[in-house]
């Protein structure tokens, strides 16, 4: 294989994965990119691997597009033994698969919700466990890894109900107990915490309600700013000084010097939603 940087996003068959990954083909990286999605017929959504794959291709890198449920440890290690026999190496790894039912923005208490809201437990926060797991010694055999789990203010806020909010919470204290576990060995964990995104599924609320959701995709970043900024963090000589925090997406745009594909620069919503709390510096082995 060449010498482009290898990287790995998973959920990338639509959404952020997808435009995460289509940016970081954009910087010349080899991206191994999973989902379950390989055909469209009956999905509610448009989007499969095959297609982000061929995107990232387009955009410059190299895609290549692996079928992978992320409630399946053993389709997890099969790709990493992939990866593995044919890369050598992993210099990012993305965790952006999880699990999203139509309940979730669905006003009401949870109680009155489906009970598929907790399918974000395994498909969100057990399922990047299980990758970091996996993927560990291809981060050591690269020279200064990183590894982003896309996460949410809804970490530290009501956001969308108790689920969504303890895997946002689970994912940003994962990011953090994991960078002093990889500390002595030069790789970075961090959390990012995007504003809206002009996602599939908020295009489908625009279409079917654009009273609500016309103003918000208008205002909406793109999810391959948040590729922009984690192709930054990964070339940022000092990027073990932002390990095992959290940011929003925004405010590493600014601290780098970078605009969404339109020149816009992307408001933080620090102010409205409060910033990333730190986590206790006790450390008990």
């Amino acid at each position: 294989m060449s010498g482009r940087k290898v990287a790995v996003v998973t959920g990338a068959s639509r959404g952020a994965g997808k435009g995460i990954a289509v940016a970081l083909g954009a910087a010349g990286a080899t991206v191994y990119l999973t989902g379950r999605s390989v055909k469209e017929e009956g999905l509610p959504l448009p989007g499969t691997i095959g297609a982000t794959a061929r995107a990232v291709d387009e955009a410059g890198g190299r895609g290549i597009g692996v079928a992978v449920d992320h409630r399946d440890d053993a389709a997890v290690e099969a790709l990493m033994a992939r990866i593995a026999e044919e890369a050598g190496h992993i210099d990012l790894l993305v965790h952006s698969a999880t699990a999203l039912s139509d309940d979730l923005v669905r006003p009401g208490p949870f109680w009155d919700k489906s009970a598929d809201l907790a399918d974000i437990f395994d498909v969100g926060l057990r399922s990047a466990y299980v990758a970091t797991r996996a993927a560990a010694p291809l981060l050591l055999k690269a020279e200064g890894a990183l590894v982003v789990a896309i996460s949410s203010p809804g970490a530290h806020c009501y956001m969308h109900g108790p689920g969504y909010g303890a895997q946002k919470a689970g994912l940003d204290k994962m990011m953090f107990d994991m960078a002093h576990d990889f500390r002595p060995f030069g790789v970075a964990t961090l959390s990012l915490w995007p504003g809206p995104m002009r996602t599939e599924r908020l295009e489908k609320g625009r279409a079917e309600r654009p009273e609500i959701y016309g103003a918000i995709y208008d205002a909406a970043e793109t999810p391959e700013l948040q590729g922009r900024v984690i192709d930054a963090v990964a070339r940022d000589a000092e990027r073990m000084a932002l390990s095992g925090r959290a940011f929003y997406t925004a405010d590493l745009a600014e601290r780098y010097g970078i605009v969404d594909l339109d020149g816009r620069r992307p408001p933080s919503f620090a102010a409205m939603l409060g910033e990333p709390h730190p986590f206790h510096p006790a450390v008990i082995e």
